[in-house]
């Protein structure tokens, strides 16, 4: 046998392992979202008597859905973690964007002094600042109980991964040339950035669009210390109504949590082919 052959082979086996480790690792990851999927359509009974048959001895139902929506007041939150959402998302693309650029194309000792406080904060866990931050403005500063409020911290604490992010971007992908051409055509340098450099950025845009919008909708722990009033609930904060002292409804549970993802993946299906080439811009100068 030649070492051609040999070579060959090899290069073939080492394909089918890397395949059969890929397809496990990706059974591994979707199978907990089946199961939701499987069980939600199931009695309480029949969830708990059989969580991995397809269909549960009662049959398929649909009934968890609108109990779900009713005994949780989806639609009210709903619109809650929409507003908080979209509003944190775009402030947060357009803040980013616009402090990477002038962190870039300025080279002021206090750019850079403030671009390395933005990565040494990415450091900082948020346990260590929720209490003192409650205690501020619970305390001293009345200002919780506010979407807005909510909207504005997560605007800061996710200001700083974005910024890295774009400032990847506009240093790999945008050319100093483009801007100089743009000044010369009579831009300033307020319509050079949003005609010029702001539309090259769109992977990047979509990639931090998705990846803070999942983080704001999912989140749990900031929109429960400042959130005290029912009717502003967010949804993972109204899921709580689901679970009791002595017993829980896990078809309820299922069907909200399936309402409350399906945001999210439309999101994703719609930005996908932006992901990776925006989360890869940064990484590589070319």
């Amino acid at each position: 046998m030649t070492d051609n052959v040999k070579a060959a082979r090899n290069k073939k086996i080492s394909h089918a392992i890397m395949m059969v480790i890929l397809i496990i690792a990706f059974i591994a990851f979707v199978f907990p979202f089946i199961l939701v999927v499987i069980n939600v359509f199931k009695t309480k009974g029949d969830i708990n008597s059989a969580p991995l048959a397809l269909v549960g001895s009662h049959g398929f139902t649909l009934e968890n859905f609108p109990n779900a929506i009713k005994k949780m007041n989806f639609w009210s939150c709903f619109k809650n973690s929409l507003i908080i959402t979209v509003s944190a998302t775009v402030l947060t693309m357009l803040f980013s964007s616009m402090a990477a650029f002038v962190i870039v194309r300025n080279k002021w000792k206090a750019c850079t002094l403030l671009f390395s406080g933005m990565i040494a904060s990415m450091v900082i866990p948020f346990q260590v600042l929720m209490i003192p931050l409650v205690s501020l403005y619970g305390a001293t500063i009345p200002i919780l109980n506010s979407r807005i409020t909510l909207i504005f911290m997560h605007v800061g604490f996710s200001l700083s991964m974005a910024t890295f992010m774009f400032h990847g971007a506009i240093v790999t992908n945008i050319p100093l040339e483009l801007e100089e051409a743009a000044l010369i055509d009579g831009c300033t340098r307020w319509k050079t950035f949003w005609s010029v450099v702001f539309p090259l950025l769109k992977p990047t845009i979509a990639t931090v669009a998705v990846i803070d919008a999942m983080a704001f909708w999912n989140d749990y722990l900031l929109p429960s210390l400042v959130l005290r009033k029912k009717e502003m609930y967010t949804l993972p904060i109204a899921m709580q109504v689901f679970y009791g002292t002595y017993t829980t409804d896990i078809g309820l549970i299922l069907a909200a949590l399936l309402l409350a993802m399906l945001p999210i993946l439309i999101l994703y299906v719609f930005l996908q082919r932006y992901i990776i080439e925006g989360v890869t811009s940064g990484a590589v100068k070319g």
